[in-house]
């Protein structure tokens, strides 16, 4: 089961910024997701922490479908949250809509 929550308006994420959500996985444990706006209007939304050393996606660089980690520059892609080559490792993706101006994230049960 899934559901759909209301993040912000589509003009709160400023081009190559990003905005974090705060909630609970499925064992109820608090995670954070980094939700962020390319150049090109895209949204995407992957799990904060980066998969080498938990570092801050949120903080990072946005470029093209990547963002770069602030702490030790990994580049991890929104598309599929996998680390760029030759570092490995990947974060979590979550699926993201826009209806009517308003991000949402979609969450599963």
């Amino acid at each position: 089961m899934s559901n759909w929550v209301k993040v912000a308006p589509f003009d709160e994420f400023p081009k190559l910024g990003s905005r974090v959500v705060r909630t609970k996985n499925k064992d109820n444990a608090d995670i954070e997701i980094g939700v962020f706006r390319t150049e090109d209007d895209r949204i995407f939304a992957i799990n904060n922490l980066c998969p080498h050393k938990g570092g801050p996606l949120s903080q990072g660089i946005v470029y093209g479908d990547k963002v770069a980690c602030p702490l030790h520059s990994w580049k991890i892609s929104l598309v599929d949250g996998k680390a760029e080559e030759p570092d490995v490792g990947e974060t979590a993706c979550f699926k993201t809509k826009v209806e009517d101006g308003i991000v949402y994230l979609e969450l599963k049960d």
